[in-house]
């Protein structure tokens, strides 16, 4: 197989799976192959700081047995699961989807914040920005009170309310940025990227430019 980065979802479903590489792939532009790897013991979105926590170990299982022409992995999903233990077993750059946007959303010492579908992840999302630092900079997360599941079933609705949470994160929360905090929701940010005055991030997208700064700095192997 020739050099590519793979892109774990540690959600179960294929179907989002083939979405993130997509979009991975389009933001990577020509030349850089993406293949994508899916989880099997995971729920098909994870909702939970449960299930994001127990989900960790089968992202390491498969970032770590995956094939050596792999030069970077991303992990697909906004809680990062299994990327700092993967991080140290592999020899290959690693970074996932929150941390990246998080850098990406902060650039400039700018306010951010995150428009997402999942409240249970609420504590987890700002735990990681205190880890990176960034805890000042974040104005916190908007979510709506719908089913993160259902809402993600329809994609117009989707859209919408995600949209709302961005006015939100601008208007009551002082963001200058906004990312839209989830794998599964790589369509609705794809949709709403040019939609407000203030950047709002895809971390599908910012996922995939970071990896291809890390992989360019990254010593040849």
């Amino acid at each position: 197989m020739k050099p590519h980065i793979l892109l774990v979802n540690p959600n179960s479903s294929e179907a989002t799976t083939r979405m993130m590489r997509a979009i991975a792939e389009r933001a990577a532009g020509a030349g850089i192959a993406v293949v994508g790897a899916t989880a099997t013991r995971s729920p098909a979105m994870i909702v939970t700081a449960g299930e994001l926590a127990a989900s960790a170990a089968e992202v390491v299982e498969i970032g770590s047995a995956h094939d050596a022409a792999c030069v970077g992995i991303i992990v697909g999903a906004f809680g990062d699961p299994g990327a700092e233990e993967l991080r140290s077993r592999v020899a290959v750059p690693v970074t996932g989807l929150c941390e990246a946007s998080m850098l990406a959303a902060s650039r400039g010492r700018r306010r951010f914040g995150v428009a997402t579908t999942t409240p249970d992840l609420v504590d987890a999302i700002a735990d990681h920005a205190h880890r990176l630092g960034l805890a000042g900079l974040y104005a916190g997360a908007r979510c709506p009170v719908e089913d993160p599941a259902s809402l993600t079933n329809d994609q117009s609705a989707l859209v919408e309310v995600l949209a709302r949470k961005v006015e939100e994160c601008i208007d009551l929360d002082g963001a200058r940025a906004v990312i839209i905090g989830g794998g599964p929701l790589g369509e609705a940010a794809e949709s709403l990227r040019e939609r407000f005055a203030f950047p709002v991030l895809s971390p599908i997208r910012s996922a995939m430019e970071h990896m291809q700064n890390l992989v360019m700095a990254a010593p040849s192997r």
